[in-house]
């Protein structure tokens, strides 16, 4: 026993060491200067209590349109991304050749950064489509990324072509785990492929859609280089999202309790979304 809990020690001890480190005493030290005024300069911070959260609340109107962007952003970018990863894994794990060459195409996205990404698709929208709109006579192609409802669309787009590969190799795992003998019985009873996609692909495929929707959803919350490099936030902070709002907020104009109290109304906000997600999803998953 000893010699078990001497070599957990060894293991876990610097993981968590590095943990306590890296997220919670920052995370307490953020919450406790959600309550000062300070700056991020000045070394002295005065208690000033809940005020940074009723400013929040009362007066900045940027933070609760970005707070409305962000949720917006969040749920069409959730059902584009799991819509498309799945198709993408139904389709892969359906063609026998270049099956391997598929995946790695679609996935390949996913492992480019997100500023890249951003300034690679910013001159897509506004070079590209310019061209295209000029030449097809399109007014709606001409112009991308200078409207608020054409940003975010822009941001959608880029948000589903880097996620959709990677939820397309848990969706892949998950197809690849349904026993074979499901499906041949299910051919023999006469069943159509919709319903075999519905009454047993969906419910055996359930657990990863968990993991899919929980995913997608906190990383939509929490998009901040594709949002710096594709919009900025422009045009007048019409598409600046939460976590670039609280970023300006503390780096920008130094009100770092201020922003602080964002981060906490943020850090709430999220895990309470995402739970709520996963008890219903789980609870779905009991029911299928």
């Amino acid at each position: 026993m000893k010699h078990s809990k001497m070599w957990f020690g060894i293991f876990v001890g610097p993981i968590l060491f590095a943990f306590l480190l890296v997220v919670v005493i920052p995370m307490i030290l953020g919450i406790y200067f959600s309550f000062t005024d300070w700056n991020g300069i000045n070394n002295n911070a005065n208690w000033v209590g809940f005020s940074n959260y009723l400013e929040v609340f009362r007066g900045d109107e940027d933070f609760l349109n970005a707070f409305t962007f962000t949720a917006k952003f969040a749920a069409v970018s959730v059902v584009l991304i799991n819509a498309i990863g799945f198709g993408l894994a139904l389709f892969v794990t359906k063609v026998e050749k270049f099956s391997g060459l598929l995946r790695s195409v679609f996935f390949m996205p996913n492992l480019i950064g997100g500023l890249i990404l951003g300034f690679v698709w910013q001159f897509i929208f506004i070079k590209a489509f310019g061209y295209i709109g000029k030449e097809m006579g399109w007014e709606f192609f001409q112009g991308w990324l200078s409207t608020t409802s054409t940003g975010f669309w822009g941001l959608a787009i880029l948000m589903s072509w880097q996620m959709s590969g990677y939820m397309m190799v848990i969706y892949v795992a998950a197809l690849q785990n349904i026993p074979e003998s499901l499906i041949e019985a299910s051919r023999i009873d006469g069943a159509n492929a919709l319903q075999r996609l519905r009454h047993i692909t969906m419910p055996l495929v359930a657990p990863a859609f968990t993991v899919g929707l929980f995913l997608t959803l906190s990383n939509s919350f929490k998009l901040y280089d594709q949002n710096l490099s594709l919009t900025g936030g422009d045009p007048a902070h019409t598409t600046e999202m939460l976590a670039m709002n609280i970023y300006n907020t503390a780096f920008v104009f130094n009100n770092m309790g201020v922003a602080q109290a964002k981060a906490v109304i943020f850090l709430i906000t999220v895990s309470v979304i995402t739970l709520t997600q996963m008890y219903y999803s789980k609870k779905r998953e009991v029911e299928m």
